[in-house]
């Protein structure tokens, strides 16, 4: 066995003690010395819902030990999150861009060309695809704009992500933690559009119902990144559907690290099983728990680096040979360009139960920096992405290019395209009805 396995599978092994206490302390820089929760203004932009040039501001979480996360209310994105290493090195370890009119322009922009990277923000109405942009509900059909392929992806061309958020009480400030509670209203029918208008050639329906969204992001000593999402139907008569996740690309060698860099980071996914998909990315039909990742590529049971088989299209991917949306035998790694699914997560066991009682969604380990990574979360999935899609054009926050290899995703999540498939857990949410669920990143070195 390498050195450097062995040293993942001891820092991931031992990743959970380290994120429940607090970290070691870590030099002056974006850390404080203390608990600490600050608020600026980060420009004006155009409010879709309203056409009004809106303020937003930027809050720093920042903990005793270092770690320090920027988090913008355009989006309710995740700009950045600062890390010490071993040896008491800050980096960023997240992807994102410096300004707004970054954010504006790149992250998400509303056309029909897959969209943009959707750096750090909080996606919705509906996280990942949906088949054709269409789902039934409420005794009608519904469609949404196409904005991936043939299918809606994110919300469709103004998601969430493309919104500017508002603060909702006071900020948070104690003894054990400081955050944040941002706010949005998403109208019945969000996402609609008229016939001919980017996506919707016959019209868009949009979503149904009147939704309130609140988002309470949270940092404590212990390196926790806390996200907390309350949906709330505000409709008396109609249900709708809704999936939201963070979309951080996470990269602990630090974003501005060499290109391929999070290529030889280790990952490890608390899951058995995963969703193969059709040519377009959405699930296979008949398979409510994926198919076993033993024997593929997609195993992650124990600790791999992402570069390591990223590659073998030819190796076997469990999906099943009768299918017929893959009549000519597509590998599942070949369709994404890398990793771009969803991990049915175990079931939660006393081993996998982490703060707040929450369960193991997976862990990531740097070798170079010692830094690591832990995820834990309420939701049954989580979709593995590996950046496939980042082809250099990008400039990140630090001024360097973002290309393959620069960045990961765990978006924790339901999985794509409930709407339409009855074998997995339903995404509805009745007139009247409360969502909430919790995820945390645990951060360490």
């Amino acid at each position: 066995m390498g050195a450097a396995l062995v040293a993942a599978l001891t820092a991931l092994g031992a990743l959970a003690a380290a994120t429940a206490s607090a970290a070691p302390a870590a030099p002056a820089g974006h850390g404080g010395g203390h608990l600490s929760i600050s608020k600026q203004f980060f420009g004006k932009t155009i409010e879709p819902y309203t056409n009004v040039n809106t303020p937003t501001y930027r809050y720093t979480l920042t903990n005793a030990n270092g770690v320090s996360i920027d988090l913008l209310s355009y989006g309710a994105i995740t700009q950045a999150i600062w890390v010490p290493s071993r040896n008491g090195h800050e980096a960023d370890v997240v992807l994102g861009f410096k300004t707004l009119q970054d954010y504006v322009t790149f992250a998400s922009p509303p056309v029909t060309a897959n969209g943009g990277p959707y750096f750090g923000e909080t996606v919705g109405r509906y996280a990942n695809r949906i088949a054709l942009g269409t789902f039934k509900l409420n005794g009608q059909t519904y469609t949404l704009p196409i904005n991936n392929g043939v299918n809606a992806l994110h919300g469709g061309l103004n998601g969430f992500g493309n919104h500017i958020w508002h603060q909702v009480g006071p900020l948070i400030h104690n003894s054990h933690e400081v955050g944040v509670t941002l706010q949005l209203v998403s109208p019945n029918g969000d996402a609609s559009g008229a016939a001919g208008s980017p996506g919707c050639p016959s019209g868009c329906t949009g979503y149904p119902a009147q939704i309130t969204v609140d988002v309470t992001f949270t940092l404590n000593n212990a390196g926790q990144y806390g996200i907390h999402y309350k949906v709330h139907n505000d409709s008396k008569t109609l249900s709708t559907v809704q999936n939201l996740t963070n979309h951080s690309y996470f990269n602990l060698a630090g974003e501005n690290s060499a290109a391929g860099s999070a290529y030889g980071q280790y990952v490890r996914i608390n899951a058995n099983n995963y969703s193969p998909t059709d040519t377009t990315q959405i699930p296979l039909p008949g398979l409510a728990n994926g198919v076993p990742v033993a024997g593929t590529p997609f195993d992650f049971r124990a600790p791999h680096t992402i570069g390591s088989r990223i590659s073998e299209v030819s190796a076997p991917d469990n999906t099943p040979a009768s299918d017929a949306s893959l009549t000519k035998g597509e590998s599942q790694l070949l369709i994404a360009q890398g990793y771009d699914h969803n991990w049915v997560l175990n079931a939660q066991t006393p081993q996998t139960t982490g703060p707040d009682g929450l369960n193991l969604a997976a862990r990531a380990f740097d070798p170079g920096s010692g830094r690591a990574l832990a995820v834990w979360t309420d939701q049954p999935g989580v979709q593995f992405y590996s950046g496939n899609f980042l082809t250099g054009t990008l400039v990140g926050i630090s001024g360097n290019t973002y290309r393959q290899g620069a960045g990961y995703t765990f978006e924790t999540q339901h999985f794509p395209n409930a709407p339409n498939n009855p074998l997995f857990a339903s995404t509805a949410l009745g007139p009247g009805k409360t969502f909430n669920s919790t995820t945390i990143f645990g951060f360490s070195s």
